[in-house]
């Protein structure tokens, strides 16, 4: 658990899990719920669950480091009754009813690397977005320490940042409600 830098002492505290092995779908879960409620052995039983029958799971690495697909966050989130909703690029961010929304999670980019030597070979990293007491933050597990993106605007304009840079996807965490009313977009 860490806090933002310059944090004040009555800030929030705001719970960061940091970056262990391939874990970041189950970082991003704990990170966007705000506490630690999955584990690699809580993920590798919803990769189970979802393939029963197969010798090599599709929804993780072979060699059980983690690299969890999203089948397995929207799995592990519908179990605390919570619902994820793909958001369609193609949508305006003015839509999006940030305060239906519980967090996000995305999917980006990676690049590789082998100490300081940068390979040529991308790979996909889950992130997660969560307000805390009316500040939103990134709480990427690549990062020391969450990174304050401030309100709704600047929410907006992290994720236009992402969208642009191509190849990124953006699941919203929501209720059951908010996802059968489809509240969690702004129409007028």
């Amino acid at each position: 658990m860490s806090q933002a830098p310059g944090a004040q002492p009555n800030a929030p505290s705001v719970y960061h899990e940091r970056q262990r092995l391939e874990l970041c779908a189950v970082h991003a879960l704990n990170n966007v719920l705000q506490q630690q409620l999955f584990s690699q052995e809580a993920a590798d039983e919803i990769c189970k669950r979802l393939a029963p029958d197969s010798r090599l799971n599709p929804h993780r690495s072979l060699l059980g480091t983690g690299n969890y697909d999203v089948n397995v966050i929207m799995a592990a989130l519908q179990g605390l009754g919570l619902a994820t909703v793909w958001w369609d690029r193609r949508r305006p961010l003015s839509q999006l009813a940030l305060p239906q929304v519980l967090g996000l999670i995305l999917n980006l980019p990676s690049p590789m690397s082998l100490g300081l030597l940068s390979l040529p070979l991308r790979r996909r990293h889950w992130v997660a977005l969560r307000q805390v007491d009316g500040v939103y933050y990134n709480l990427d597990s690549k990062l020391r320490a969450p990174e304050v993106l401030g309100d709704e605007d600047g929410v907006r304009a992290f994720l236009a940042a992402a969208l642009a840079q191509g190849l990124c996807e953006v699941l919203l965490v929501v209720t059951k409600e908010v996802e059968e009313k489809g509240c969690w977009l702004q129409t007028d």
